[in-house]
């Protein structure tokens, strides 16, 4: 439905976008998931029509918008701070669109009562905004971007705003929402768990680039590159040499490892890599590249253990293992070759 196409944009002669490409189909929720500054704010802003791109094109179904203006576009946006008019109650609020647009009194009446009843907040329809919680003023500027019947919503950080417990309650009912509106969305966060929970698609976006797109168990089990793997909590990366092709065996500091490729052909003989060792899938046992540490911590976490082990000198990783080490123990863990993944 949507088509972003080589997205350029500067300011001040810095670029925040640069040849930013990617499609949101009808039903489908992407996350845009991102550091500050890595331009997920600013491209919402050109799609929906509040600045223009130096070069690129937005379409929608095939139709170029960029002689559309903002309120032809049809797009619902939704920002953090949920910009609600204090002086006005729930219902007023959400009709305020709707009163831009023109539409007859009994026809609000309605879609306010509907997008309203959506949301579970029928019965709040006369409060003032200003006596509700963080939650339900959530949920009011949702039902506010739901009133005008969008063709596509854009919820930029939508529940950064709320404290944790909260945010993952309410993260949960609008993945159930977005579900059963069926409309496109582009959802805009910093929070990985968030973009894990409530993405049909992810895209990685760093420095105004698409550094990865795919959902959300392709870009966790195969990071594009160290930048990616790093900002997803994945710190166990170790720098190495490709020493055999077939099977693929990397040389580090710390000895040599058989380790998987996600995209055969990336890499050849000789060539510099970063590995990366997935926390949770290390043995205690053979068979596979061998791995050897000192304990400097371990935490229970559930059903498993976080144990950290000092491999060398100023080298620390994590695992998440079946049962808990001391502290100084010396522990061997074997890594099989799916649990060390070769990145470029």
């Amino acid at each position: 439905m949507l088509d972003v196409h080589e997205l350029f944009k500067t300011y001040e002669k810095k670029p925040l976008l640069q040849g930013v490409s990617f499609r949101v189909d009808q039903g489908e929720t992407v996350c845009l998931l991102g550091p500050s500054g890595s331009g997920k704010s600013t491209l919402l802003r050109l799609i929906a029509g509040l600045e223009e791109p130096e070069s690129g094109t937005i379409s929608w179904d095939g139709q170029d918008l960029s002689l559309l203006p903002v309120h032809r576009r049809q797009f619902g946006l939704m920002f953090q701070d949920y910009a609600l008019f204090p002086h006005r109650n729930v219902a007023e609020n959400v009709a305020f669109g709707l009163r831009m647009q023109g539409l007859p009194p009994a026809e609000i009446q309605q879609r306010v009562s509907e997008a309203l009843e959506r949301v579970n907040l029928g019965q709040f329809s006369g409060r003032r905004v200003t006596d509700l919680s963080g939650g339900e003023q959530q949920r009011v500027a949702f039902a506010r971007a739901l009133a005008p019947r969008p063709r596509l919503l854009m919820l930029d950080e939508p529940l950064g705003a709320l404290d944790r417990t909260l945010r993952e309650q309410l993260l949960l009912d609008l993945r159930e929402l977005l579900r059963q509106t069926d409309i496109p969305t582009i959802y805009v966060t910093h929070d990985q768990e968030e973009a894990f929970t409530i993405a049909d698609r992810m895209i990685l976006l760093n420095t105004g680039r698409v550094i990865q797109d795919g959902t959300p168990s392709q870009v966790y089990r195969y990071p594009a590159n160290p930048w990616a793997a790093r900002f997803l909590g994945m710190g166990n990366l170790l720098s190495g040499k490709v020493t055999q092709m077939s099977p693929l065996v990397v040389m580090t500091a710390l000895g040599e490892f058989a380790a998987s490729l996600p995209h055969p052909g990336a890499v050849h003989h000789g060539q510099d890599v970063t590995l990366l060792l997935r926390p949770n899938q290390a043995r205690t046992t053979p068979p596979g590249s061998q791995l050897r540490g000192r304990v400097v911590d371990s935490t229970f976490r559930g059903e498993v253990y976080r144990v950290e082990l000092e491999c060398a000198r100023g080298t620390r990783f994590q695992f998440m293992l079946d049962r808990d080490y001391p502290v100084g123990e010396s522990v061997n863990l074997m890594l099989p070759i799916e649990a060390v993944l070769c990145l470029v």
